[in-house]
């Protein structure tokens, strides 16, 4: 008799930073035993080059892993029709692609041959649940985030009590989130930020409120990291809001810390591909010795021109070797939201950097346009210390490779996070002039010389070490991400016997 193929649906973002750390999570399902199907939105892939780079490497390099492109939907939404709320357009076209999930969904319930044990959700997707609900499918949700932004997510709903001052009122006032460093108001995704009877407001408060919904939340994070707050989201008490029947407080779904879910140095680039001109050049540079800049592959991590410049000169001036990333900065209007995924590799650097820069600090500094392999970057014995825009996946990979951060939020939940790095975990050090809107030239220079310098750089070097370590054995026999998965895999089980004895 054949045996029952046990299957977890994966059911990832429309952006790379939420796609790639799930498919390290297919890995480890693959490992376990499980059959892997992942069901992908495409609406996106004309536009978003790294993100159909990252979804044919997956189908290129994991046979075991099936990606099965839902059927277009008719009648698209356009981010256009939103007056370029990017947001408003994603959550849209994710809840109205719930009947072609659902119909995935039926198709591969064909007992007793397989049946879907879960359905793993980004954490944007929310409305997802709809369709797993409907089913019975056991439902959990996937952060490629911090857990303390999770804990930020769960309560943030029922945080702004009718009356009082709205987050964008509020200003830089410290949050009160349990298990979280005081953090401004100011900190929040912009969607927070806006007037509470705006649709975006509206809309990301409804998804916000399904957080506590499905059966559990996966995390790219470990336990020691963020001690306080995995702590915190354990408290049967951490959301005391009543379910508005009497019955008390809200069950706060169980937090599986299952990361760092990082890419390999290497992984998935191929035999046959050329050694990149940054890594040739990082081997002629002592130990620890280059200052590595890059701030994430969206058109969202650009920098005016007037920033670049001051970038420019505080490297220049602070006598570092350095490895720099550049992307030319948007138009100042007229932008078109859906080109914000779209590379743009027209510009003279040249052009945009100060008259002589190049000539000044050639051998020492090299500028790459665009794109560099990060990880392979920052695994290098020269790498000395990482200026980036605190994407978390930027930041799990810089500290399983030890690497000190000088941190520079752009966008999203990055301040967040940047919060978490400097005053929770003491991994980073902050550029505060991005809070003015412009980090001067000294302010590099400064920074730079005192990661890379001083005895304060040196604890800084030696805390993301120890996190490096600890970060190393989480995933082996014993460690704390290691027996997450392994309960999450148990509560997946028992929900499906529970189920099958109904």
């Amino acid at each position: 008799m054949q045996a029952m193929k046990k299957t977890i649906v994966l059911y990832p973002g429309l952006f790379v930073s939420h796609f790639v750390p799930m498919m390290q999570l297919a890995d480890t399902l693959v490992e376990e035993g499980y059959a892997v199907a992942v069901a992908l939105v495409d609406l996106t892939m004309d536009q978003d080059v790294a993100l159909a780079a990252a979804v044919d490497r997956v189908a290129s390099t994991k046979p075991l892993v099936t990606i099965h492109r839902l059927p277009r939907i008719q009648n698209p939404p356009a981010i256009a029709d939103y007056g370029g709320g990017a947001i408003l357009w994603y959550l849209e076209t994710v809840r109205r692609y719930n009947d072609h999930l659902r119909e995935f969904l039926c198709s591969l319930q064909q007992p007793p041959l397989s049946v879907v044990h879960a359905v793993i959700v980004d954490g944007l997707s929310a409305d997802a649940l709809d369709v797993t609900k409907e089913l019975g499918v056991p439902a959990y949700t996937f952060y490629a985030t911090n857990a303390s932004a999770v804990a930020v997510f769960l309560q943030l709903p029922w945080t702004h009590a009718e009356g009082q001052p709205n987050f964008k009122e509020l200003g830089d006032n410290p949050l009160s989130i349990s298990g979280v460093p005081p953090m401004p108001a100011s900190y929040l995704m912009p969607s927070m930020l806006q007037d509470p009877a705006s649709e975006t407001y509206k809309t990301m408060m409804r998804v916000m409120r399904r957080n506590p919904e499905p059966d559990g939340i996966l995390v790219n994070t470990f336990a020691s990291l963020e001690a306080r707050v995995v702590r915190a989201l354990r408290d049967p008490l951490f959301l005391p809001i009543g379910d508005g029947d009497g019955s008390g407080c809200r069950r706060t779904p169980p937090v599986y810390c299952v990361g760092p879910l990082v890419v390999g140095a290497s992984d998935g680039d191929g035999e046959t591909k050329e050694k990149h001109e940054c890594l040739a050049w990082l081997d002629e540079q002592p130990e620890r010795s280059v200052v590595f800049l890059c701030f994430g592959s969206s058109g969202f991590a650009t920098h005016s021109e007037e920033q670049l410049k001051e970038i420019a000169v505080g490297l220049e001036r602070s006598g570092h070797r350095f490895l720099w990333v550049v992307r030319a900065p948007l138009p100042t209007e007229g932008v078109d939201p859906g080109t914000l995924f779209v590379p743009r590799a027209d510009s003279d650097l040249r052009a945009l950097l100060p008259p002589g820069f190049f000539e000044r600090t050639k051998g020492r500094g090299l500028v790459v346009k665009l794109w560099a392999p990060q990880v392979d970057v920052l695994n290098h014995r020269a790498t000395g210390a990482f200026v980036t825009h605190c994407g978390w996946n930027s930041v799990m990979e810089a500290i399983t490779a030890g690497v000190p951060m000088l941190c520079w939020p752009l966008y999203a939940e990055q301040k967040m996070n940047s919060v978490v790095m400097v005053e929770e975990v003491g991994i980073g050090v902050d550029l505060v002039g991005w809070q003015q809107g412009l980090v001067k030239d000294e302010e590099v220079e400064g920074k730079v010389r005192m990661v890379m310098e001083s005895e304060e750089g040196e604890q800084l070097r030696a805390r993301v070490a120890a996190h490096r370590d600890t970060a190393a054995m989480a995933w082996k026999d014993g460690g704390s991400s290691r027996a997450a998965f392994g309960q999450f895999l148990s509560d997946v089980d028992n929900h499906v016997r529970g189920q099958a004895m109904e």
